[in-house]
Parts: structure tokens; C-alpha cells; sequence
């Protein structure tokens, strides 16, 4: 999609009052009412070819020192009178810069995870050398754009639950992400860090995943409905395309006080921005998102100089 950025409105408001309904239930992450799970219909959709376990990404290169302590002190400052716990992790595809702040946080991941998921689900069909089904694509579909919990727990039981999950991490990547147990997709806990390197494996062409299976991801990803389209978006110009999942969620073992992430891809111009951010510990899911958005900007800034309003 090009630039969409839906601020705190009404979306976010209903998105509100649906999950406070479930305020005691860490495995179910909020996510904005839909239709019931349709039939599975015939298999549909091209093949994929089978590609090569992927070699790791190169190491991206930090940001200068002065730009990396002032962006630090920027988050900072602005995180001293907010309560919570906040994570922040990017990389610039074009010119290999990278920022980071808090990098020892860990949240439970709520609906972010369904990207994984995803992601899981076609490392499989491409070991299969088997065709996602239209069933398949309508759960995926209905599971990133709507982040639609149900279509998110079939497919869940398809790849296998958490064993499924992290078999498919280890090939992806990542390093500091944990399943959750049972059915409890959305208390999967992860790193910023480790979510920008899922998103690298949607965009590197060293990923396990064809170039076919990451551009469908990806298009989800730029097709969330419009008041689920908050987060990382807020730190992209106008002209750029966004693709980006968010995840929301009261939690239990927090007193109820909210679980917010947002990861994406900002491209455009002259840079192609991976965005990560992890957060835990808000009074309310408006807060949540306010925080996400002004860190995600100030963050995203460090590595793209001359972005933003400063």
C-alpha cells in the first residue's frame, strides 16, 4: 500500500473494547471482529520452486556514534515520563545502517506472531512441493489483513503449534523467540531485534522462503485494513509503502496493563527500512500505540537523516 497511517480513532477505540473483553486471557490476542472461518475449497495457486537453507544476512553496520547517542537520548527522554517497557530495532536495507534501543527487553509477541505463523506454514508447503490451498489463502489472508484470531489458531494447528514455530525460527534465523505453550500463539516471546531479522527474512533473496512466497507475505502485510494500519506506519513519508503487522494485548501476569508491538517495512526513495517495536506495560492500548509510533519515528530517523519533522 502507499502511505496509510491511521492515528488513535475510532479503529483503535473498537479494537479497545473488544479486547478488554478477554483482559485475563494472555493466549488470545486482541483482534477486530470477523466473519466465521470459511470451508476449505479445492487447492489453488502457482508452485513454488524449492530454495536452499539460507545463509545468515550480513552484519549490518551501527549507526555513527553522535546520531546513535542522540536518537538514544531522544527515546529516552521521552520514555522517562511514560510508563511501560519499550524495544526498538531497525535496519535500512540501502545502506546497511542499523539502531537499536533496549535490547534486552522481551514481550510476548499478541498478533505480530502471525506473520511467523505464516511464514512457518509456507516453509512447510515448499517442503511438501505442494500448492498453498484457497482454504490456506483465505485463512492467511483473513489472519494478516484483519488479524483475524481464529483463521490464526487453524493454521497455528496446521504447522504443528509451537514445535512447528520454532522448528521453522531456527531455519529463519532467529535467535531469541520462544513458542507458546499449547495454543497460546499470542504469549510467543521475542526481541525487536529478532523480529527485524524475520522481516530481513522476507526481503532478503537469501531467505529459505522464494521470492513468490515473499511477496505474498509482504502484500498482506501492505493490505492490513485501515484501523489496524497504526504503528511503524508513523514513521514513513507520505509517498512510501507500508506493509506491517501490529499486535495488541492485555495481560494478565502485567495487572492487565497492555502488551503493544508493530513491526514492518517502510521502502520509498532512497531507503528500505525494516521497523521493529516490542512494548509491554501500558495503562491502555491508546497509550501503547503513542508510544510505538514516537519510537518507531525517532528510531527509524538515526538511520535515515533529513526523514521526519525532528
Amino acid at each position: 500500500m502507499g502511505f496509510r497511517h491511521a492515528t488513535l480513532r475510532t479503529g483503535v477505540a473498537a479494537v479497545t473494547t473488544i479486547a478488554m473483553v478477554g483482559l485475563t486471557v494472555d493466549e488470545q490476542p486482541g483482534s477486530a471482529p470477523m466473519a466465521s472461518t470459511p470451508r476449505a475449497p479445492a487447492t489453488a495457486g502457482p508452485a513454488p520452486t524449492v530454495m536452499p537453507a539460507p545463509a545468515p544476512a550480513a552484519a549490518p553496520a551501527p549507526v555513527p556514534g553522535r546520531e546513535r547517542a542522540r536518537t538514544s537520548r531522544a527515546i529516552k527522554k521521552y520514555l522517562d515520563d511514560r510508563p511501560g517497557r519499550v524495544s526498538v530495532a531497525v535496519r535500512d536495507l540501502e545502506t546497511g545502517a542499523a539502531y537499536s534501543y533496549g535490547s534486552k527487553v522481551r514481550t510476548a509477541t499478541a498478533s505480530i506472531v502471525k506473520v511467523d505463523i505464516l511464514m512457518a506454514l509456507l516453509l512447510q508447503v515448499q517442503r511438501a512441493e505442494r500448492r498453498l490451498s484457497r482454504y490456506e489463502r483465505s485463512l492467511a489472508a483473513q489472519m494478516i489483513r484483519h488479524s483475524d484470531n481464529g483463521a490464526a489458531s487453524a493454521l497455528w494447528n496446521s504447522i504443528g503449534g509451537g514445535s512447528g514455530l520454532d522448528k521453522a525460527n531456527r531455519k529463519l534465523g532467529l535467535k531469541q523467540t520462544t513458542a507458546g505453550p499449547g495454543g497460546a500463539w499470542g504469549s510467543t516471546t521475542t526481541s525487536a531485534a529478532d523480529q527485524v531479522r524475520l522481516l530481513g527474512a522476507l526481503t532478503s533473496k537469501k531467505s529459505p522462503l522464494t521470492a513468490q512466497h515473499r511477496r505474498y507475505v509482504l502484500s498482506l502485510m501492505e493490505g492490513v485494513v485501515d484501523d489496524q494500519a497504526w504503528g511503524v506506519s508513523a514513521a514513513a513519508e507520505r509517498a512510501e509503502t507500508v506493509a506491517l503487522k501490529n499486535g495488541w494485548l492485555p495481560r494478565q501476569v502485567d495487572g492487565g496493563a497492555w502488551t503493544v508491538n508493530s513491526i514492518g517495512r517502510i521502502s520509498g526513495g532512497d531507503h528500505d527500512c525494516l521497523v521493529a517495536v516490542i512494548s509491554a506495560g501500558h495503562p491502555s492500548l491508546s497509550a501503547g500505540v503513542a508510544t510505538v509510533e514516537r519510537v518507531a519515528t525517532l528510531a527509524a530517523r538515526a538511520v535515515r537523516p533529513g526523514k521526519g519533522d525532528g
